[in-house]
């Protein structure tokens, strides 16, 4: 699902400065007043190489990561795999007897016509599967988070590099036209210096807090309960923590690890972060009290140290999948000069400050005596001319993308690129791992309620 797909279904469930070469853009008025700008559309692809693709975990991601993949040219699905067989018969029925299916993820990476995965399983086998797979010769597509636990996240670098596999990781927003553009007018200044980043995702629905329906003959004779577990203490079949997996720490990361790190992902490719330092995050389970142990409600602050690629600057997290505001998705970065705002579009606003400073509004200067006032007045009148008291103005801008723009498939077509000619993805396992270790630190300090730091460099936990 790309991110425009999935903000759209959070609603269901809601430059100015730069020159730009005359043509480049199809400029629109807005009822608002706000200028728009349609971005222009990436070019198509085309294939060189024919690339076979199996999928490990058909679940929602699963099934949409495929179904977006065969989208570039040249891919071929080709093997399947999942511990429910009634998602691999529902495999065959929409994509033919062809595909091979396992409930053995083994079994798939031994195929040696296989090229590439597409793990779109639970969490905690993400990591396990992914340096499988490396070390089996495939490359790989992994879905978000990259890993479970922090202490994961070099295992899977290490592999990559040894391997020399490509990986790229599912957060595809920062392959799609708005956030490209974002990063661009963030580098040329057109916010000033950056201060603070506001970040929130609403849900209100069922379905958006991962209320997920379960198949009616879910049992141990269709699910292979063993081996999902294992590796874990032996527990009895639970159809709820195999098909609604997010709602349990053993086997997701919560909110934290599935939707902030969507927000952290964007953030660092816009910023060129490499990361926060110390992190603190607070909730509670307000609304969904379905047995689930992880929190519906999350708050986190991030503390980013200046470094050579960006000043110091906080960002503030926010999840609630009660929200009585309704459903939204809301990425905006403040800085000293404006502000940008990213959802499905980008929009840029400005609030510049005079050269003069001001005087005699609310103002200690009419606490002073009355000749006091007059000398300061006159002073003031003095050093700062009529242009300089007057406040600066900037046009607003909001920028679309075009119809038909897929940030998912430029995903994929990044990463099946990268595949053919060996080429860099925008996402792999050290951008991966820096988008979900803060993240995953999140659950850390809400669950033992303490402030967590972080070494964003040499990616490690400070203790």
């Amino acid at each position: 699902m790309s991110s425009s797909s999935r903000r759209k279904f959070i609603r269901q469930l809601s430059t100015a400065g730069l020159a730009m070469t005359a043509g480049s853009f199809n400029i629109l008025k807005a009822n608002t007043g706000i200028r728009e700008e349609i971005l222009p559309m990436p070019q198509r692809f085309s294939a060189n190489d024919r690339i076979r693709v199996g999928l490990i975990g058909t679940g929602i991601m699963g099934n949409a990561d495929i179904s977006t993949a065969l989208k570039i040219p040249g891919v071929e699905f080709v093997a399947a795999c999942d511990l429910y067989k009634g998602r691999l018969t529902a495999v065959q029925e929409k994509y033919g007897n062809q595909v091979f299916t396992t409930r053995d993820y083994r079994e798939l990476l031994a195929k040696k016509d296989i090229d590439a995965v597409i793990i779109g399983t639970a969490d905690l086998w993400h990591s396990r599967i992914s340096i499988d797979a490396m070390n089996m010769g495939k490359h790989v597509y992994c879905e978000k988070p990259m890993v479970k636990e922090i202490s994961q996240g070099h295992g899977v670098i290490e592999t990559a590099k040894k391997t020399n596999k490509v990986i790229q990781i599912g957060s595809q927003g920062i392959s799609g036209l708005v956030h490209l553009k974002a990063k661009e007018l963030y580098e040329a200044g057109e916010i000033g210096k950056l201060n603070c980043i506001d970040a929130s995702i609403d849900r209100h629905s069922a379905m958006g807090a991962w209320q997920y329906t379960i198949p009616s003959d879910a049992s141990p004779e269709t699910v292979d309960w063993d081996r999902y577990i294992a590796g874990l203490p032996k527990q009895p079949f639970d159809a709820k923590k195999f098909f609604r997996w997010r709602n349990y720490r053993e086997f997701g990361t919560g909110a934290a690890g599935d939707m902030f790190v969507h927000l952290l992902t964007e953030i660092h490719m816009i910023t060129g972060s490499k990361g926060p330092s110390r992190i603190y995050c607070n909730g509670q389970l307000s609304y969904w009290k379905d047995g689930r142990d992880v929190p519906d409600v999350m708050n986190a602050l991030m503390d980013y140290p200046e470094t050579p690629e960006h000043p110091a600057f906080q960002v503030n997290l926010r999840l609630n999948f009660a929200s009585g505001v309704g459903d939204g998705y809301r990425l905006r970065f403040i800085g000293d000069e404006g502000a940008m705002e990213i959802g499905d579009d980008l929009t840029i606003t400005h609030d510049l400050l005079p050269k003069a400073p001001g005087i005699g509004y609310w103002d200690a200067l009419g606490t002073y005596p009355k000749a006091m006032q007059d000398n300061l007045q006159k002073a003031y009148d003095e050093k700062y001319t009529a242009a300089d008291k007057a406040k600066p103005t900037k046009d607003p801008i909001r920028y679309k993308a075009p119809e038909g723009h897929d940030e998912h498939v430029e995903h994929f077509k990044n990463f099946f690129n990268a595949v053919r000619t060996g080429g860099k993805v925008v996402e792999d396992a050290v951008f991966g791992f820096r988008a979900a270790a803060p993240c995953l630190a999140c659950n850390e300090s809400y669950f033992h309620k303490k402030l967590v730091n972080w070494d964003p460099v040499a990616m490690k936990l400070v203790v």
